[in-house]
């Protein structure tokens, strides 16, 4: 259990502003928390501190929750199991059409939600079994069949037949549903982040944006006001990316689910989960799940990768 207390962040290299967040203490206590456990974490592996820039240099600023780039990419030391390295390699070595993967945050960053992606699902992604197994567990209404597990991925960047933008998953869970069609269950991580508004979409983008949502049917009267430029708007854009999925012109998705990931002790996203819930009137599509949540189920993932995940990201920001 991480022991949080200013003067061990500020020693650790681990205290700035930025992780306050106004009138939101729990949240605030969280970041700080998260932090320094994952500082501690890698002191204890005993791998180098990385900066801000992540290149380093003289004027660089030490920041004990981010490995040394070099050492970071050289030792894959922030990936926690050959198979979550190996599926890091592999999706680098097939980048998508107008991606905006950050490879310095995905090697070095600790805290990022990238590499913890990687390591949640990563052992997932080489091995087909295993992968339908982990489905199966988690979503068991989803339709049966083989399952491609595909990170930092989108069906169409900047696709008007999509939502045009760029928006992407940071796991998809791409399953054949026989006969020619697919189901897609996309994931959004999320660790040390909190959930904050954001500027509205420009004209043309929300013409689309307003389309898909009422296409769909399931969001309550008045959700306009409620959703753009607020803390929920993020989570729309994911939830609509699926959306949109499921109203493509070619018929191809015929199930789908967007699914919010986060730790139960970050009390922001647990609190937007719990508001953007409350603007459908059918929440078929959208569902909210903690990381513990999807550890604790019984053969979804091996006991190694449940054990080596929860001391990195769980115990160390208790």
């Amino acid at each position: 259990m991480t022991t949080y207390t200013d003067e061990a962040a500020k020693a650790a290299h681990c205290w700035f502003a930025v992780d306050r967040v106004p009138r939101e203490p729990a949240t605030t206590a969280w970041k700080r928390r998260a932090r320094l456990g994952q500082a501690l974490w890698r002191a204890a592996k005993g791998y180098p501190m990385g900066s801000q820039p992540y290149s380093g240099g003289t004027d660089a600023t030490p920041i004990g929750s981010r490995l040394a780039l070099e050492f970071a990419r050289s030792s894959g030391a922030n990936f926690i199991t050959p198979g979550a390295l190996n599926a890091v390699r592999q999706r680098l070595d097939n980048p998508e059409q107008y991606q905006t993967l950050n490879e310095h945050r995905l090697w070095a960053d600790l805290l990022s939600s990238m590499p913890l992606c990687f390591n949640l699902f990563g052992d997932l992604a080489g091995d087909a079994s295993s992968a339908a197994r982990a489905t199966r567990a988690w979503w068991p209404d989803a339709p049966l069949g083989d399952v491609t597990v595909c990170f930092e991925h989108a069906p169409g960047r900047r696709n008007p037949a999509f939502l045009g933008n760029q928006s992407a998953f940071d796991v998809a869970f791409d399953i054949d549903a026989g006969a020619g069609k697919r189901a897609i269950v996309g994931v959004e991580t999320k660790y040390h982040e909190h959930a904050i508004a954001e500027a509205g979409p420009k004209p043309a983008s929300m013409a689309r944006y307003a389309e898909v949502t009422e296409r769909s049917g399931i969001f309550v009267d008045g959700w306009r006001d409620k959703v753009v430029r607020t803390e929920l708007q993020q989570i729309w854009l994911d939830h609509l990316l699926v959306l949109s999925m499921l109203q493509h012109p070619s018929g191809v998705w015929t199930w789908g689910r967007f699914v919010l990931v986060y730790p139960a002790g970050n009390s922001s996203f647990a609190a937007a989960a719990a508001r953007y819930r409350e603007l459908l009137v059918d929440p078929t599509t959208f569902e909210s799940r903690t990381l513990e949540s999807l550890l604790e189920l019984p053969g979804a993932l091996s006991s190694e990768t449940v054990g080596v995940f929860r001391e990195r990201y769980l115990r160390a920001g208790e």
